[in-house]
């Protein structure tokens, strides 16, 4: 898909950009009306030195909106008298700089390790009340063109050790936004669950061809083309969830050829609204890429998508109670063959 891209900057200085797949685009160099503003403070890095990690303390996310009424939604195109983070009357995709980020830049002499990095924000579509599902296949094919230029980007930030692309859908899930949206974070440093992977993947030579052939052989299939495989994953820590991974090994999506992202999307949407039809309402989420960090491992990591809902059934969430939440040691209630029946559709 070729893609066109227009930069551009809101008032207080942040980055807007607005990713078409014509280019034929509107007032896509509308200028951001609304007052200046100053930028959010920096955040800090501490490090727990009990289990080796990084906690960001970003204080000025406090401030972010909380559900927001649709007539004061900060991701609607703006029209009229009604200036949102998006000066644009209309829109395809837009990615911006947060407003409210957990990492960014700055100065604060008060603070021994800034929380330096990226946080953006990606709008996927300008309908107040469409979800990712609702869209089609070519605008989530240039929703991953816009996620791969990102990581593309994001990637040469000498402050960036990590990208990572996600979408969280659903109050369930803790959404302060209902528009449907994505965020893209800048790690300073690699997250513990990639670095957990990588020293597995070190450790077992061909552990994600291997995860792939198995799960491709067995009965946790949800569906697949010539390019990809989605699967509830044999030891899955979710009531549901799905792992999509593409049949060749990638390190990031930047690296992912075009064919890949047409073929992955008719995938997508199919899976996702398969689970909405679970129990007939929208299904909270967490769905998020998995890439190789900027400068090491890249050789082990395999680009794969993994999704996965609290939702158990209807009117009941797992939550993460002591297992969970204090030792990590997750306690599923639905077996994952269960749940790729059920996603499935198998009477």
């Amino acid at each position: 898909m070729k893609i066109f891209r227009t930069r551009t900057e809101l008032a207080d200085g942040r980055e807007l950009l607005y990713f078409d797949a014509d280019a034929a685009a509107g007032d896509r160099k509308a200028p951001d009306r609304r007052t200046v503003t100053e930028r959010s403070p920096v955040g800090e890095l501490r490090h727990d030195v009990a289990r080796g990690e990084w906690v960001t303390v970003a204080a000025a996310r406090q401030s972010r909106p909380f559900l927001p009424s649709t007539a004061q939604c900060p991701l609607c195109p703006s029209r009229g008298d009604n200036l949102t983070e998006i000066p644009a009357s209309d829109y395809q995709v837009v990615v911006f700089e947060n407003r409210f980020p957990s990492f960014g830049p700055g100065v604060d002499d008060r603070v021994e390790h800034p929380a330096h990095g990226r946080c953006e924000v990606i709008c996927f579509t300008p309908e107040h009340d469409r979800s990712l599902a609702d869209l089609t296949p070519q605008r989530v094919e240039l929703i991953v063109a816009a996620l791969a230029e990102r990581t593309r980007e994001l990637s040469r930030m000498p402050e960036v050790a990590q990208v990572f692309c996600f979408e969280n859908r659903g109050e369930e899930i803790g959404v302060t936004l209902h528009h449907a949206h994505g965020q893209i974070y800048g790690y300073p440093f690699v997250t513990p669950t990639t670095e957990r992977m990588l020293e597995r993947a070190a450790a077992h030579p061909g552990l994600f061809e291997r995860i792939l052939a198995a799960e491709q052989a067995g009965e946790r299939v949800v569906a697949k083309n010539d390019l990809w495989t989605a699967f509830v994953p044999y030891a899955a820590r979710w009531p549901f969830e799905v792992h999509f991974y593409p049949h060749r090994r990638f390190a990031d999506l930047a690296a992912l050829p075009t064919e890949f992202g047409a073929a992955f999307a008719p995938l997508y949407l199919d899976v996702l609204r398969r689970l909405d039809a679970l129990f007939d309402a929208p299904l909270p989420y967490v769905s998020g890429w998995h890439q190789a960090p900027v400068e090491r491992g890249r050789h082990l990591a395999w680009l794969h998508l993994e999704l996965h809902s609290v939702r158990r059934d209807i009117g009941k969430l797992k939550y993460l109670a002591g297992s969970e939440a204090a030792m990590g040691a997750f306690v599923n209630d639905v077996p994952p063959e269960k749940a790729a029946r059920m996603i499935r559709g198998d009477t």
